[in-house]
């Protein structure tokens, strides 16, 4: 495996203190937006909703490194945090979770962020199509744009990640599979699901280059990021970037966390705060004041207001649409049931 290039996130620019500013401003409205979603299911005006508290820092510091004028994101349903980072827009994004769209109001197309991926490990076979056909038209003094994958160490254990991996390995596709490693598969902790304990050890199979990065640490993120998509976007082939971190809330706003582990479990195990660690950096290099934390949490409950109306405002989408978005081509069957769910719905 000699002819493996390291991933070296040092050699990446050190970020300004208005980067460091922005990274805390978007944990701040992610955590902000958050919390927010678990109450709108209990209140009624989402029926579900995937938490991700204490993952802040990995999704903010991995979506503030991409270029979103050619880089490409493939979530998961539990990516809300990156989706916010990279500018998709906020009411349309959490539509989603109202199951009032497939896939959501925003297109995908223009936001560069593919639709919510429900299929556990789904989007990874997604990532690494749009990334082969990066390098299929790439150009001979062009770098690539890179697409960058998201999931979970219980998604890691699906066949279609092997699968991923291997052909972006071979076919040396700009990807890079970021898992976040929150320490559980559902209810099943990482130790039992994961042979090693480690995602990123697996790269070594695959030739591939691994980071494995302290998951609440914004910035490591973002450095690690960095050099995964700069690895990528060379023409070297994909990477992988392996963020430690835990869920500290259930997996799903159907989930009980207490069957499977206890309060006091969280609290040992949870580690620092994401936002609360990239406080005390600002706080100990002189680059913000309380003046500054406290604009940023206003800013993000004004947003959250603004987002909680336009959730509410979103009307019913009209029920044919269901079979509009199938099939390029619909079939017979499709049409059949097309019919009769008219003429029922016609009858009511």
């Amino acid at each position: 495996m000699s002819d493996v290039l390291a991933l070296d996130p040092s050699a990446q620019p050190d970020l300004s203190a208005e980067d460091l500013k922005e990274l805390y401003r978007l944990m701040v409205a992610v955590r902000h937006l958050d919390e927010s979603a678990i109450r709108w299911q209990r209140q009624g005006l989402i029926p579900g909703y995937a938490p991700e508290l204490g993952q802040e820092a990995a999704q903010v510091g991995s979506g503030y490194a991409l270029d979103m004028a050619r880089d490409f994101v493939f979530p998961t349903y539990r990516e809300m945090g990156v989706a916010r980072t990279v500018g998709v827009d906020m009411v349309e994004y959490m539509s989603t979770h109202k199951a009032s769209w497939h896939g959501g109001l925003y297109d995908p197309q223009a936001a560069r962020f593919a639709p919510i991926q429900a299929v556990v490990a789904g989007s990874v076979l997604h990532a690494v199509g749009w990334a082969h056909g990066q390098t299929l038209s790439a150009t001979p003094s062009g770098e690539l744009g890179v697409a960058i994958t998201y999931f979970g160490d219980g998604a890691s254990s699906q066949g279609d990640v092997h699968e991923a991996m291997n052909f972006a390995a071979v076919m040396k596709a700009p990807v890079v599979f970021f898992i976040q490693n929150n320490g559980f598969a559902i209810s099943v902790p990482t130790e039992r699901q994961v042979a090693g304990g480690s995602v990123a050890a697996r790269a070594a199979g695959y030739a591939m280059p691994s980071l494995q990065v302290d998951g609440n640490d914004v910035v490591a993120v973002h450095q690690a990021t960095a050099a995964a998509l700069a690895h990528a976007r060379s023409g070297n082939g994909p990477a992988i970037v392996e963020a430690m971190t835990y869920r500290r809330g259930p997996h799903s706003t159907s989930d009980d966390p207490g069957r499977y582990r206890t309060l006091a479990e969280e609290h040992a195990d949870g580690g620092e705060d994401p936002l609360a660690r990239m406080r005390s950096r600002l706080l100990a290099e002189g680059v913000a004041g309380e003046d500054f934390f406290a604009e940023a949490l206003e800013a993000a409950q004004a947003e959250e207001e603004r987002i909680r109306n336009g959730v509410g405002a979103l009307g019913s989408r009209p029920g044919t649409e269901m079979f509009d978005f199938v099939y390029q081509e619909p079939t017979h069957a499709l049409q059949a049931q097309a019919r009769a769910w008219r003429e029922e719905s016609e009858h009511v």
